[in-house]
């Protein structure tokens, strides 16, 4: 009899806004939803992901929303999850798609940086590709652009 040889099952990618990876780090309504998508999803983010993050803790820590205990602990996590990351690269291709996206979308610099980063990292093919986001008008905008997105 034959033997078959495991191979390691690959999940499939989604691309992760920096609003759907910050309930992993800081326990919110969302957190449970979000931790079953992490399981089922490989991460692809923009390269200031952890930038965004570290600026969501903090505003966070200055609401007296997180406190510095618990701070450390969300920043550990987040550095601990972002060596699991792909990241998509700053480059002229993505500043491009940031710049037309502003102009076709009701986006801030930072999301249509972030949907420019997916556009990129799908090759512009963005159909039955998902885009995971907690920020409804960037949701809206990467349904318009043709991903699966989804709002956490």
């Amino acid at each position: 009899m034959a033997r078959r040889t495991a191979r390691p099952v690959k999940r499939p990618s989604a691309f992760w806004d920096t609003s759907a990876l910050v309930p992993l780090c800081v326990r919110q309504g969302t957190t449970p939803r979000v931790i079953a998508l992490y399981k089922s999803c490989e991460a692809v983010v923009w390269w200031t992901t952890p930038v965004e993050i570290a600026s969501a803790l903090a505003r966070l820590v200055r609401m007296k929303q997180l406190n510095s205990s618990d701070w450390a602990k969300a920043r550990k996590l987040a550095t601990a999850l972002a060596d699991a990351w792909s990241v998509i690269q700053p480059s002229e291709a993505v500043r491009a798609k940031a710049m037309q996206l502003v102009d076709r979308y009701d986006l801030r610099a930072g999301n249509a940086l972030q949907l420019a980063a997916a556009l990129v990292w799908c090759e512009d093919l963005p159909q039955g590709r998902v885009f995971l986001t907690a920020d409804q008008k960037l949701q809206e905008a990467a349904m318009l652009s043709g991903f699966d997105a989804k709002q956490i």
